[in-house]
């Protein structure tokens, strides 16, 4: 942790927490993702240093901190997304569950199962909306038509995108709909495979003012069932949708660290670290 320089009054630059509030009975949640004492590394270079850190069961942690900071990096430990950059290496341990994910006994491909993850940029594959939502549990073996049309349904109507799609599941193309569409259907694809956990790297942010709100809110419902990490770079953002939030900064040697972490309306309002109030206040970053 950073020991704070100044004994001034913090000068807060105010941002309107207007999220989930953190109550006794979410705090009671048990612990479903966890790091501890993770450094990931590319090649010889440190990315992210010691980071050890938990996310409780259906709650929402955002990751926030200035570019190159590590949060995506971080974000990809969850389900070993890291493996497949030449030279990258994870030390420490990431549980689920209690399980070290990172122990090469674990299924990968099970293991992404139960942590989805959601790109920054909308990436539907080139078939229909219902090849779309049904691929993952094809993959899978599901290939009972009456299951694979109630699930392709159900994960449609949880990511709010149901009512505009259903006359042209089959007919129209994924890469044919709307910027804001195209991400809630990467959603519902995700859906589809039943995770547990949704790993979320800046999912509105190619999207327009009207498309991120549709997601904060999809967010907001989705918390009801999923534990969700969300990389953001908008403040507000986390402020919104978030329980939780974690700040990243960097070191001297550019390696990403943790400083803090709190329930959101502490980390925007009364941080304890003055790193992450420079940050909030727009003093840096």
């Amino acid at each position: 942790m950073v020991t704070p320089t100044s004994t001034q009054e913090p000068m807060i630059r105010r941002v309107e927490v207007t999220g989930p509030v953190l109550d006794e009975a979410s705090a009671g949640h048990d612990v479903k993702v966890a790091t501890v004492h993770v450094s990931i590394l590319y090649g010889q270079k440190v990315a992210v240093r010691d980071v050890s850190l938990d996310v409780r069961e259906r709650s929402i942690m955002a990751l926030i901190g200035p570019s190159g900071s590590g949060k995506s990096t971080f974000l990809r430990c969850f389900n070993r997304m890291n493996d497949l950059i030449p030279g990258a290496s994870v030390k420490g341990e990431v549980r689920l569950d209690g399980e070290d994910v990172t122990d090469k006994d674990v299924s990968v491909v099970e293991l992404r199962r139960r942590v989805g993850m959601v790109f920054q940029r909308p990436n539907p594959f080139p078939m229909s909306i219902y090849e779309n939502v049904a691929y993952g549990p094809r993959r899978r073996g599901q290939n009972d038509r009456r299951q694979l049309d109630e699930l392709v349904e159900t994960s449609l109507r949880r990511a709010a995108l149901w009512d505009e799609v259903k006359d042209e599941l089959r007919r129209k193309s994924g890469l044919a709909l709307s910027g804001g569409q195209q991400q809630r259907l990467c959603i519902a694809r995700v859906l589809a495979t039943q995770p547990e956990v949704i790993l979320m790297d800046e999912p509105a942010s190619a999207l327009d003012p009207v498309s991120t709100l549709r997601i904060e809110e999809l967010m907001r419902e989705l918390r009801e069932s999923y534990t969700i990490v969300i990389v953001t770079h908008n403040m507000q953002q986390a402020a919104r949708v978030s329980d939780i939030t974690a700040f990243f900064t960097m070191a001297e040697d550019r390696a990403g660290y943790l400083v803090e972490t709190g329930p959101t309306g502490q980390i925007f309002t009364r941080p304890n670290e003055r790193l992450t109030e420079d940050y909030i206040s727009g003093r840096f970053g």
